[in-house]
């Protein structure tokens, strides 16, 4: 296998800015607007945004439902914290439900349910969410207890010890997940002592020493008004939402005593890193690229190149599933968040039919080779870099092979992809990002990360606008020497 990575090492340090590399996507980046996007009647509720005076945000979407999804959006995770105190920003989203000042633990629980509402949190390397589903008619009341567990927390020393051996537990079934270890190992090893080398849960003995001070200081440094986006969907009326945000969020202070956080900077460090189990079956991969973030013209081309590469899974047999990655995909927690990934991943012994119909043409190989057990293609964003590559889980004896076809597929999207495939790849971007915005939920997320992300939320024509967009058929115009080298694998025997 280190064969192959040094084979690959040759050229794959010039791979995405290959792949990427097309006028015709820059220029139209550079357009506001297309004709064709101009003449499109939108059938689609408008994202109202208001900026408060503090900073704060308020974007919203209402579609007359009877339910709605409210949610706080924050520009802050595990990427805004320290060696020291790796852990805090998800420490403190367990905190967030354990009761505040006017609510005990109790009390928030019997309020939630007795609204036959829900009450969720989530935290990211670059985002902490809080989000609540509830009754349009009870739109006020949740937003009020959003800002009551943002703000009003009691943060009690018992509860913290109790949330302590809570997520040292957690910590345990993660480390169960294979899936989710391997990615913590590629940001690792791809971000070396970097913000986003480090996990989101934190080391273990961080989490014996985290304490409410440390808690209070991330509160106090990073949830401040132009950090945070308000954003609604379903059944909201946006002068409403404007009214209930001044009135519970209109106290957040505006600016920093000192001079605010920067986003810690994070370089790319191409390497290999091998943790071997001989005593388990199989190996799971992860052979990545640098990429870029969300808001970099190239974002569109390589979210085709990740279509093109698909997923497959031995259940399939020879049939091919694809869940590309668009500025619509649900952020997900630990090492996968705004990741491309798939189906889940199952394994069988049964005869493989002739892979026929397979449109991927790694999924081709694998299948007819039985060169593994399934694999997926992904494309993981951040703020300013990213990671595109493929994680496979195949029998050991198959690694080698595994690697040697998928870096042959990696360079023949540089060389021979051809017009009809550029143009399938496409048809399931668009389709599959439609397909996500379904329900009050998945559109307030949708909202609250691209504010954060983007600064705006990107209209549907824009984005379709931006993807029809004609790509030369090799997905790349101009080859250039000057990028850093780029290989990156891991793999795990498990």
């Amino acid at each position: 296998m280190a064969a192959f990575v040094r084979r690959f090492g040759v050229v794959g340090e010039h791979f995405v800015k290959n792949l990427i590399k097309t006028n015709a996507v820059k220029k139209a980046v550079r357009q506001q607007s297309t004709p064709a996007a101009a003449e499109v009647a939108l059938n689609v509720p408008e994202t109202k945004v208001t900026t408060l005076a503090n900073g704060l945000r308020v974007a919203s979407e209402d579609s007359a439902l009877p339910t709605c999804t409210v949610g706080l959006w924050i520009d802050a995770g595990s990427r805004y914290e320290n060696e020291r105190n790796n852990g805090t920003a998800h420490f403190l989203e367990h905190m967030a439900f354990k009761g505040t000042k006017k609510r005990s633990q109790l009390d928030l629980e019997l309020e939630i349910e007795n609204m036959g509402a829900h009450l969720n949190a989530y935290t990211s390397r670059e985002q902490t969410v809080y989000y609540a589903k509830a009754f349009s008619k009870d739109l006020p009341r949740a937003v009020e207890i959003l800002a009551d567990i943002i703000q009003n927390s009691t943060l009690g020393e018992a509860e913290i010890e109790r949330e302590r051996g809570v997520i040292l537990r957690e910590m345990q079934e993660v480390e169960t997940n294979l899936q989710e270890v391997v990615f913590d190992y590629l940001h690792a090893t791809a971000y070396q002592d970097t913000a986003l080398g480090r996990t989101i849960l934190g080391p273990a003995e961080n989490i014996k020493t985290i304490n409410r001070a440390d808690l209070l200081e991330y509160i106090t440094t990073h949830y401040k008004g132009p950090r945070i986006v308000l954003a609604a969907a379903g059944g909201v009326c946006h002068n409403e939402l404007i009214d209930l945000a001044k009135f519970h969020f209109g106290k957040l202070p505006a600016r920093y005593k000192g001079e605010a956080p920067a986003l810690p900077s994070c370089r790319f460090t191409g390497s290999e890193i091998r943790v071997s189990d001989n005593k388990m079956p199989l190996a799971h991969i992860v052979i990545a690229v640098e990429a870029v973030g969300w808001s970099h013209p190239d974002t569109i081309p390589l979210m085709v190149a990740n279509t093109l590469i698909g997923n497959w899974d031995r259940s399939f047999g020879s049939a091919v599933v694809r869940y590309p990655l668009t500025p619509y995909h649900p952020t997900v927690r630990s090492g996968l968040e705004n990741a491309d990934l798939g189906a889940d991943f199952k394994s069988s012994s049964l005869a493989l039919p002739a892979p026929q119909n397979l449109s991927s043409k790694l999924a081709q190989v694998a299948c007819q080779g039985s060169l593994c057990h399934s694999f997926q293609s992904f494309n993981t964003c951040y703020t300013d870099t990213g990671l595109w590559g493929l994680y496979a889980v195949c029998e050991p004896g198959t690694v080698s092979q595994m690697m040697h076809f998928t870096q042959q597929e990696w360079m023949s999207l540089c060389t021979s992809v051809t017009e009809s495939e550029v143009a399938r790849a496409k048809n399931l971007l668009k389709t599959n990002m439609l397909l996500h915005l379904d329900g009050s939920t998945p559109i307030c997320e949708d909202i609250g990360r691209q504010m954060l992300c983007y600064g705006r939320r990107i209209p549907l024509h824009e984005l379709e606008a931006r993807i029809d967009v004609r790509v030369c058929p090799s997905l790349t115009h101009t080859h250039t020497h000057t990028h850093t080298h780029t290989q990156l694998i891991i793999s795990l025997r498990v």
